[in-house]
């Protein structure tokens, strides 16, 4: 996601906030759309890895979100209409469909990579900023950091698994 240089407001750090929401609802319904596919195929040809890898990407997603609204929540900014968030969201990532990839590795690989590049962004936007929020920077860039490390652990086992077919 292209993203000013740095966050300036505490009204643009909940829109971003927001948007990684969205992210995470699209991503793990892109996990749930996989898992339920494979229910109607032969689970064992794709292995109990890959099961555990969308099960565990949908369980992720879900705490990323939880996460990212607690930090809405304790922000005292207005936010911005879902419904232009997720337009926002669609714009960017919408482009592609699960079936656009060759296989739902590749799929989750791509989910893991925007993942982790948005969360890289953002921090980069929030450490580069001198603005003030209603959330200690500390606790803002220890979440995100968290989430992003994980991002990254996620883009880790995907390449694994890919590289085991």
């Amino acid at each position: 996601m292209n993203m000013e240089a740095r966050v300036a407001s505490e009204d643009q750090l909940v829109r971003l906030l927001q948007v990684g929401v969205v992210l995470e609802e699209v991503f793990e319904a892109r996990a749930e759309q996989h898992y339920r596919d494979l229910s109607e195929r032969d689970r064992e040809t794709v292995g109990n890895e890959v099961v555990a890898l969308l099960t565990e990407a949908r369980e992720e997603s879900a705490e990323h979100r939880r996460r990212l609204e607690a930090l809405i929540d304790d922000l005292d900014a207005e936010t911005i209409a879902f419904d232009r968030i997720q337009t926002l969201v669609a714009e960017q990532y919408g482009e592609t469909k699960p079936d656009d990839f060759d296989g739902l590795l590749y799929d989750q690989l791509h989910s893991e990579e925007s993942a982790y590049k948005f969360y890289d962004d953002l921090l980069e936007g929030i450490e580069n900023s001198d603005a003030e929020f209603g959330v200690s920077r500390e606790r803002l860039l220890e979440t995100l950091e968290a989430i992003r490390e994980e991002e990254a652990e996620g883009v880790e086992r995907v390449t694994r698994l890919m590289e085991q077919e």
